[in-house]
């Protein structure tokens, strides 16, 4: 493994001129409050804005710095292996109306960046599912069939761009890959001119809905700031004030991304996507120099599993190095995603919370497209008008939801699992454990009859917070790569301070004395 390469901002992120906003003072009022930045947020902040309403987003972190800003950037109607199984639980018309938004939230990105005049190094692609065994020829030929009855231009072929034979694959053609914060750069810009607001640094922390006319809805956040409006668009990966618990809905992974330059020639000019091997994923984007940056995802796994994050980082490298000859590593990083249990995203009226309240969540990993979608959904949603896909997304569904079940029951029984489980397993002697504890570890302990996770820096010294999520009361696991503490129920993440990465905590982890262990 390449030592000198830590695990750390996308490239996207390194290479994006994002603007930055300060935090949000006082009060505010808006036609429409949008909680989150990436892309989901802020192609619907923008949706709006373009419609004449006054906007407010507000970021806890920074923007785009989440999901979005780790993304692997591909546009693409094809979802893996997603038709063939959207057919057989939703029927012919679900798998041909999924198709058919996907596929215009695809033409919107490009029209919207052409529309702006938005440079993003946006390049039309084939996209590919492949596979090299010859026991999944079967499947692809299936979802090929899947995909074209779906309204989709997919065929069944034998060869592609890869530097490798493939047994089969499932090609859909002008798709599309792109540098995403480049693109949200651009709408940031366009934003800004129609009067819409950012705040970064401003984590919302409630919501008080209210009757009085015309505002509604009422935003608090650790600022001590407030934000009054007429609607609410919650766009935060996982949702945060989720009063109905969507959360139980959903189930989350994580995929390791590493990156690196590799000559011109060897371009498979293509985005390709495989199950096998822990999941591949491969796609390139323009240098400077005239090379090409080639980006492998993979190795997927659930947070807070306690996962050798470092292992699978090196089989990534590895593989990449064995079928890209003079493969470079510059980059590493991990994405996080989530995916509803029924397989459809989560995009509309928030369930529990009236009518002016919005939630974009559950993309599986194809949020670019989803994301997009969402700002003309809720968009449309907002102004009165008909959901143009038929409640196909709607978070309050409850057909597919019972088709389901026994994957929504799986993924209730992980968290209860992890809730429960954990805390009656023996935790180890704390003082024990410490000891041994090498620079850059993190382990989790009992002291004084409470969960203590404590993390080891480089310098020796010892950092101690609860290890109890703030979310729902899990128990967190270290992630040794990017040094985080990770939650296994719903996916909140914090850092060895304890403070909030990734939602949906609304509050970091108590911190704990070290010395007391």
């Amino acid at each position: 493994m390449n030592e000198r390469v830590e695990t750390g901002d996308s490239y996207w992120m390194r290479t994006a001129s994002l603007p930055s906003f300060g935090p949000l003072r006082g009060e505010a009022e808006a036609d429409a409050v949008v909680v989150g930045s990436g892309i989901a947020g802020l192609s619907t902040a923008w949706e709006l804005a373009r419609a004449g309403r006054s906007v407010v987003v507000l970021e806890a972190d920074r923007l785009a710095g989440g999901v979005t800003g780790h993304t692997t950037g591909k546009l693409t109607a094809l979802h893996t292996t997603a038709y063939h199984g959207l057919r057989e639980t939703h029927g012919e018309d679900a798998a041909r109306r999924y198709a058919a938004s996907q596929s215009a939230a695809l033409r919107h990105v490009v029209d919207t960046a052409g529309e702006l005049g938005i440079d993003c190094a946006l390049e039309r692609r084939p996209a590919l599912t492949y596979c090299q065994e010859a026991d999944g020829v079967e499947a692809l030929r299936a979802e090929a069939a899947a995909a074209r009855a779906a309204g989709l231009d997919a065929s069944f072929v034998t060869e592609s761009g890869l530097p490798f034979p493939v047994a089969g694959a499932v090609r859909v053609e002008e798709q599309a890959q792109f540098h995403p914060l480049a693109y949200l750069g651009g709408l940031v810009d366009a934003l800004v001119v129609r009067g819409g607001r950012i705040h970064e640094g401003t984590r919302v922390t409630g919501l008080d809905e209210r009757v009085d006319e015309p505002r509604p809805c009422r935003l608090t956040t650790d600022t001590g700031a407030t934000v009054s409006a007429r609607h609410v668009v919650v766009a935060t990966h996982h949702p945060v004030l989720d009063r109905t618990l969507l959360a139980a809905r959903l189930t989350q992974h994580r995929d390791l991304v590493i990156a690196g330059s590799v000559p011109a020639r060897l371009d498979p000019e293509g985005m390709y996507i495989t199950k096998e091997g822990g999941k591949r994923s491969v796609r390139t984007a323009p240098l400077p120099d005239g090379s090409r940056l080639l980006i492998v995802t993979g190795e997927v796994f659930q947070p807070g599993t306690g996962q050798d994050t470092e292992a699978g980082y090196a089989r990534l490298e590895d593989w990449a190095g064995r079928h890209f000859p003079g493969f470079a590593l510059t980059h590493r990083w991990a994405a996080q995603d989530n995916a509803a249990t029924d397989d459809l995203p989560l995009i509309g009226r928030m369930p529990g919370r009236g009518g002016n309240v919005y939630v974009a969540t559950g993309f599986a990993g194809w949020g670019m497209t989803g994301g997009a979608l969402a700002g003309m959904i809720i968009a449309a949603l907002v102004d009165g008008a008909e959901d143009p896909w038929e409640g196909l997304y709607d978070p309050g569904r409850v057909g597919s939801v019972l088709r389901t079940a026994p994957e929504l029951a799986k993924a209730q029984w992980d968290t209860v699992k992890h809730a429960v489980k954990d805390r009656l397993d023996s935790l180890g002697d704390a003082a024990e454990a410490v000891r041994a504890l090498r620079p850059g570890g993190g382990t989790v302990v009992r002291s004084g009859g409470r969960p203590c996770a404590v993390h080891r820096d480089d310098r020796g010294g010892l950092h101690a917070v609860s290890a109890v999520c703030t979310h729902l009361g899990c128990l967190v696991a270290f992630n040794p790569a990017e040094r985080t503490w990770e939650c296994p129920c719903h996916g909140s993440r914090f850092g060895t301070d304890g403070r909030i990465l990734q939602g949906p905590a609304l509050q970091p982890l108590e911190r704990m004395d070290p010395e007391e262990l």
